[in-house]
Parts: C-alpha cells; structure tokens; sequence
C-alpha cells in the first residue's frame, strides 16, 4: 500500500503567547513542524498532507518550495474533523499515518514498525506508559489487555483517569476504513468536537485489529503548548544530540551546553568545549579541537586543526592543522588551505588563504586570494568595496605585508613582494620587491593642543 502521511498543524497555540503559529516555533533553530515534516520524509511515503489553520499562510510561507498538499482548517472542530480536511485527496488503496505538527521528536524508526503492524483489516497506534498521565487520553482494555477504547480526561471516569497508558494520538490506518469511521464521528462531548480518538472503538466494533506499539521514551511523542514545554523539548533535543556526538567518538566538556541545530559528523578524538553552537552541516575531522563559546555554521575543519574560544565560522572550509582564533571570523566563502593561521580579531570574506600563510592580528580580508606561505600584519585592511563594486586582491606567495596596509583593490602583490608598514598601495606591487607609500613625517614647532574652556 502507498503510505500518505497527514501532519495535522491547525493549532492555534493560544498559551505560547506568541504572534507566530505554534508549528513555526523554533526547536533546534528549526519550524516545530520542519522537524516532523523531515521525518515523515524519511519514510519515503507518496505524498505528505499539511492541516493547516491559525496563521495559514504564515504557515505555508515558511515551507514554500517544499513538496506538500495543503488541506484547510478553517474551523478548529477536532482532530477527527482535521484530518477529515486531507481526506479527499487520499485514495482508498492508500495507507494513513497521522503525525502531529507540535510533536516533533516521533523516532522515523518507531514510525516505521507503527506502519508494518497495519494492514487491510489492521491499524495500529502509538502508546506510552506514564508516571502522570494528566491531560492524556486514557487507553482502554478488557480482561485479555485487547485495546477497546481510548477515552479523552475531560470525558473519562474516576476509574479510567487511574489507567496510565496514555494514547499519542500517533496512529496508522487503511484510507478505507478511515474515511467510512471519519464519517460517523460525533461531537457528543465535553468539548463538542470530533475526536480523530473515537475511531478506535469504531474499529474494535468492525472486528478491525488494533495493534498498540508502546513508545520506547516520552520524548517521542511530547507536543507543545506554551513555552516552557518549548524549553524542555529543546532540552531533551539537545541531549540526544550531545549523545550521538559522543557515541560516534568526540569528548564534549560539557553535554549540557551544546546547541546542534543540524547535521554534525566528527572524527576520532575531536574534543568540544562548552557552549558551541552547530548550525547546518558540520565536518570535524580527526583530532579537531573546539574552544568555547565558538559558532560553527555549515563549516568543514580539516584534522588537527584548533578553533580557538569566541570565533564565528560560516560557510567556510578549514584545511587541517589550522589554528583559528580567538575571535576570528571566517564569513560566507572562505577558504584556507594547509597550516594556516588566522588569528585574534582577523576577519576574511569570500577568501582563499593558502598553505602555511598567516594572518595573526587585527586584519581584514575581503575578496581575496592569498597565496603560500604568506605573512600578514597586523592592522591590514583589503579595501574590496568602492559603495558599488567589490574587487580583487591577489597577493603572491611568500609575500610580506607590513602592518597598518591600505590595499586597494584591485591590486596585486607579487610573489616575495614585501610592503612597509603604514603604507596605501593603490598600485601593483612587483614580486620580489620592498613597495611603500607614506606621507612625509613633519614636526610642528609652537603647535598647542586646543583648552577646554572651564565652566562657570
């Protein structure tokens, strides 16, 4: 059977006192609903429905491009009346799985074996066992254990709010016999709505299995409703996370603070200190070294290199036994080869920085192309930006820059060039040379600094 998933997201998310729709609050940098979107991709089913309501089009801006069916909410009804909006684009050969977009921590795996327990004549539904089961509806049985109902709290008995399994509302079914038990739901209840729930006893009645899967953690199948469950979401995030960094080889300093909001891999002893922020797709290599309080944002480091504490990189590729930092800041494009070092307050742009060049202190480099084995001063600046266009610098190997250089671009320095310090080059410099340009040093005799007049 082809597997349709329906992603139920038309909450309006009163108690997050917020103006942005519940399913876009951000976990891990990402749309709560971007997270469960990304998993029932993983299930490589034929189609994925969206139910949207609050916020509608907020919400389907923030996934335009993506390949999804929408379905309107237009009234919040229930979720039996939710998913009842995707329905008629769903074939009856079809199988349904319904996830919900405030849930967003459901593992692809226990999807997967929630699917393979459904058939013709079998849906199956996602449980947990609960300490507190408040706010849960209750799973019913009989005397065999045989699932027979799940009753909602605000409509169960004195003996029902004792049972702790707690239903998810994560469950899979035939789009035939969903349609047919969609269209006898009822709102004859507490909270006058149609529940997605009551189905449950409509299947057991067909003689319909239904197979209950116990979730394997709680985090599985957590939702959201205000923000401090936003908070503790986030914190089971991102220990799970800190876990499989570890698991695959690397020491953290701290697994309590460290933010992954994305893909990281990691060689054999990588070491992380504390408090270092992974964004997009991280690479470490063999024996990389992380300070603290370092941004590494869709960024390959090569073996053996360090990035020392409070640096920013982006869209960057280090080679390996680079050293970096504190406080450098490599920006979108730049590129540095073998054993090279970028120091503090060093800041490059759309830059290639070859083997064994330096830039130690207090320097710029934007839209530039650094050759092998080069020495930067402190205090250069490339001068790429006229207010319209952006040039090029090129400096040649085995080049010495002066500190305090005004290099404007375009310029290019020639291989083994030396340049003085404090110098403005606005021409080429030849290879092999020693090029500077300074104003002539006066002294001003009788000169006196102005005197504040004193006040009255």
């Amino acid at each position: 059977m082809k597997l349709a998933v329906v992603i139920l997201a038309a909450g309006q998310g009163k108690r997050m006192k917020s103006d942005l729709p519940k399913v876009l609050q951000p976990l891990a940098g990402r749309p709560l609903l971007g997270h469960v979107v990304s998993r029932a991709r993983q299930l490589d089913p034929a189609s994925i429905h969206v139910v949207y309501g609050h916020g509608g089009e907020q919400v389907r801006a923030a996934f335009e491009g993506e390949s999804l069916e929408w379905a309107l909410q237009a009234e919040q009804l229930g979720t039996g009346h939710a998913l009842m909006q995707a329905m008629p684009r769903i074939g009856d050969d079809e199988l349904v799985l319904v996830l919900y977009g405030d849930v967003p921590l459901v593992d692809p795996q226990t999807l997967k074996q929630l699917i393979a327990a459904t058939g013709p004549k079998a849906m199956s539904l996602l449980t947990v066992m609960l300490a507190d089961p408040q706010g849960y509806g209750r799973i019913v049985r009989n005397a065999r254990g045989a699932i027979q109902k799940i009753v909602e709290q605000k409509d169960a008995s004195r003996a029902q709010l004792k049972i702790r399994e707690g239903n998810s509302g994560i469950m899979a079914a035939p789009a035939r016999l969903l349609r047919r038990w969609l269209g006898k739901l009822k709102n004859s209840n507490a909270q006058g709505e149609y529940y997605l729930t009551d189905i449950i006893a409509m299947a057991v009645k067909d003689k319909v299995k239904v197979a209950p899967l116990l979730a394997g953690s709680l985090a599985e199948m957590l939702g959201v409703n205000d923000k401090v469950q936003l908070a503790e979401l986030e914190a089971l995030y991102r220990a799970a996370r800190a876990r499989e960094l570890m698991l695959a080889g690397a020491t953290l300093a701290d697994p309590a603070r460290i933010d992954v909001r994305g893909v990281v891999n990691v060689g054999r002893d990588v070491f992380i200190d504390a408090n270092v922020l992974f964004e997009g797709e991280v690479s470490l290599g063999d024996r990389v070294r992380v300070g603290p309080n370092v941004v590494l944002r869709n960024v390959s480091v090569g073996a053996d290199s360090v990035v020392h504490p409070n640096s920013i990189l982006e869209q960057s590729e280090v080679g390996s036994g680079c050293i970096i930092g504190p406080y450098a800041r490599l920006r979108p494009g730049s590129k540095l080869g073998r054993d090279v070092h970028i120091g503090n307050f060093v800041e490059l742009k759309k830059t290639v920085v070859e083997d064994g060049s330096k830039a130690n202190h207090l320097t710029y480099l934007g839209d530039a192309t650094v050759g092998k084995g080069v020495n930067i001063g402190a205090g250069t600046i490339t001068c790429n930006y006229d207010g319209v266009n952006k040039s090029q610098t090129v400096i040649g190997d085995g080049a010495f820059i002066g500190s305090g250089n005004m290099l404007v671009a375009p310029i290019r320095i020639g291989k083994d060039a030396s340049t003085g310090a404090g110098s403005t080059l606005t021409r080429d410099a030849p290879e092999g040379q020693l090029t500077l340009s300074r104003s002539k040093q006066m002294s001003i005799e009788g000169w006196k600094r102005p005197v504040k007049k004193p006040k009255e």
